[in-house]
């Protein structure tokens, strides 16, 4: 299934339904009073997070959701019906904003999280209420009321508990697939993930969290290079970063600094959250070339980076316990000391 992150539709709201102008017409009742009744109220939209998505693809080929008008109004006072509501599903994690692409109106951030986008007009009174000791035959009755309409975007900003972040060819899709069952598309060439992939961490039984892996950033991305930032909003819920590093290139600490100054370009906190610096490929490196790669690393971020390699999945336990850490201090839970002095810090500017 393809993946789509955003999409833009248009809604309506149910026209109410006309209220009615009738007269009883019985056999020997030669003056019956008016019995038009009230027409229905239209039909509202709706919107709804629910379990099972992961894309807005079903946007893609609908664009536009009317709900029904409200039935009109009958002699004999039967008042109209309610016209049907439009409910649309989305899945969870999706932002609703305005058309000017930059209002949020709702973050249906939750499962089962259920708003109201637009009323239905109200319906139209028939003549029956407009009867009195003047006007005892009214022959007039109200329209319904207009609905609403308006165009909105939806944006789906994937909830995980880690993002991964690094330069294209990084070994980031190599590593989610180590690191959970989620299968992402390897291959010896940049640009190789397209789309952001979850994957789910089982530690153990009760030890589980989500990590989401990004299509690669380059120099220049903040400002729309590359892929740009369409992606990095992915990575925004997440309580913090796994940042990895090619091993096998050149300069470690000028792919480290590229990286941290698009994140901090980006803004929406991503410069600010607890980054898990990782040196990856390292079944590619000699013992000397680990040493002194980490050791640059270290001494350019202030931290000791973990070394792991997706291929053999050497030190891959190691960073996943680090992760997991960082996801039990975001929820709050108490952390194991005997964890935190035999496992490098995760750096929080």
């Amino acid at each position: 299934m393809k993946f789509l992150d955003q999409a833009k539709i248009y809604i309506r709201s149910g026209n109410g339904g006309g209220g009615a102008v009738s007269f009883r017409r019985e056999k020997f009742i030669p003056n019956g009073g008016p019995d038009g009744g009230d027409g229905g109220r239209g039909g509202d939209v709706w919107i709804e997070a629910v379990e099972g998505l992961n894309t807005l693809i079903d946007y893609r080929y609908q664009q536009h959701f009317k709900a029904q008008t409200g039935h009109h109004g009958q002699g004999r006072n039967m008042h109209g019906g309610k016209g049907e509501d439009v409910l649309l599903k989305v899945p969870v994690g999706t932002q609703v904003l305005d058309e000017d692409k930059e209002t949020v109106i709702l973050d249906m951030d939750t499962v089962g999280k259920r708003e109201l986008l637009l009323s239905g007009g109200n319906g139209g009174w028939g003549n029956t209420r407009f009867k009195g000791p003047v006007n005892q035959a009214p022959k007039h009755a109200n329209p319904g009321q207009e609905g609403q309409e308006k165009w909105i975007w939806l944006r789906l900003k994937l909830i995980a508990d880690i993002g991964l972040a690094g330069l294209p060819n990084a070994g980031k899709s190599t590593f989610l697939a180590a690191a959970s069952a989620a299968r992402p598309k390897i291959a010896d060439y940049p640009f190789t993930t397209l789309a952001p992939n979850l994957g789910v961490v089982d530690l153990s039984s009760t030890e589980r969290f989500v990590i989401a892996d990004i299509p690669g950033l380059i120099e220049g991305a903040s400002e729309g290079a590359g892929l740009g930032t369409r992606f990095l909003g992915h990575v925004e819920r997440s309580a913090s970063l796994i940042h990895l590093i090619d091993g096998t290139q050149d300069d470690v600490v000028a792919a480290w600094r590229t990286i941290r100054n698009e994140l901090e370009a980006y803004g929406e906190g991503l410069g600010e959250k607890a980054e898990i610096l990782a040196l990856n490929k390292i079944d590619a490196l000699t013992d000397e070339a680990r040493a002194d790669k980490a050791a640059e690393l270290e001494a350019a971020a202030g931290r000791k980076p973990y070394l792991v390699s997706g291929v053999s999945g050497e030190g891959v336990k190691e960073l996943l316990r680090a992760a997991w850490a960082e996801v039990r201090r975001t929820r709050g839970d108490l952390i194991d000391d005997n964890n935190t002095e035999t496992t490098p810090q995760a750096w929080t500017p």
